[in-house]
């Protein structure tokens, strides 16, 4: 691992980030894992903050697990002074064994993209932002309706039943 952090000292945010995305696209964990400052956090909106480098790597490790054949790459980057920025893609197959956010693995494919923004420090990762449509992915994998589709028109009019009959009963206890 200190080869890693001792090799990325001598580079910039921009080059780091890259590096680090490039690794977890090709399931280098031990090699994204040692980009990280140890007690750093990773924030994934919407699903929960990772402390580095346990944190990252668990989390990493169930997601390969459930998506065996998962690839990552860097679509558009850029970087000034500590501070870099990383949009890139990834597709896989969800055919497990590992099971992700608690699903058992479906057999469906995904693809997305996503963007993360990076905090270095000595050529290590001190902080991350990583930004993805979780909405998306859970259409993608079948747990949520597809955009348009009579399930979602469906659940949209259920949700408003559910809002308009809410409605009825506080208007209904407040007399």
């Amino acid at each position: 691992m200190a080869a890693a952090s001792t090799t990325t000292k001598k580079k910039g945010a921009k080059t780091v980030a890259r590096k680090y995305i490039e690794a977890l696209g090709e399931q280098r964990l031990d090699d994204a894992v040692a980009m990280w400052r140890a007690g750093s956090i990773d924030h994934f909106h919407g699903m929960g903050d990772l402390t580095a480098p346990g944190g990252v790597r668990a989390w990493f490790s169930e997601l390969f697990a459930a998506f065996p054949d998962w690839s990552m790459e860097v679509v558009d980057a850029a970087g000034s002074g500590d501070r870099a920025a990383i949009r890139w893609r990834a597709k896989a197959t969800f055919t497990g064994p590992g099971r992700f956010q608690g699903l058992t693995p479906t057999g469906a494919e995904i693809e997305i993209e996503g963007c993360d923004m990076f905090s270095v420090e000595n050529g290590v990762i001190v902080e991350n932002h990583a930004y993805v449509n979780g909405n998306e992915i859970a259409q993608q994998l079948g747990v949520m309706p597809p955009q348009g589709s009579f399930g979602e028109r469906a659940m949209t009019a259920g949700v408003n039943a559910k809002t308009s009959a809410a409605k009825l009963i506080r208007r209904a206890l407040e007399r």
